[in-house]
């Protein structure tokens, strides 16, 4: 299971400080921290704490297929006004642009939905209680109305 302290820190809620520390400088080994293992841990803590990748992806899939949306509607609209030919190649390459689109656009969907679940097989608890003051409402002894 993955565990990235820093964002569970920051989803529970404490408070955090900043401390300068200057480390002296290591007398044996080397670090095992190497470039693709620091990306690896920045992939871990955006998919664990975030789905803007996932909007991300709709958003692009959206701009994408509206933009080959306008421009086949553009040369469909010259076409029938001005009677310029269209070459294949372009019509080609605006409806495989406008199917991305909606292609990207889908998966940004279903990545939204499979992060829903996500989230609810994690169990995290909706809310973390910093002091629990009490029981709440006292329980009252069920007494019929009518005596």
């Amino acid at each position: 299971r993955t565990r990235f302290m820093k964002g569970l820190y920051a989803w529970v809620g404490f408070k955090t400080e900043s401390i300068e520390y200057l480390p002296p400088e290591r007398l044996h080994g080397s670090t095992r921290f190497d470039f693709f293992r620091l990306l690896r841990l920045a992939v871990d803590g955006i998919t664990a704490f975030s789905t803007w990748p996932l909007r991300a992806l709709s958003i692009l899939g959206l701009v994408v297929a509206l933009l080959a949306f306008a421009y086949g509607s553009y040369l469909v609209l010259e076409y029938m006004i001005i009677g310029n030919q269209v070459s294949g190649w372009t019509t080609i390459v605006t409806a495989m642009l406008f199917l991305s689109g909606v292609n990207l656009l889908g998966l940004g969907v279903i990545g939204a939905y499979v992060s829903r679940i996500f989230n609810e097989v994690k169990q995290r608890p909706l809310y973390v209680l910093r002091q629990d003051l009490g029981k709440g409402l006292r329980e009252v002894s069920a007494v019929d109305p009518d005596e």
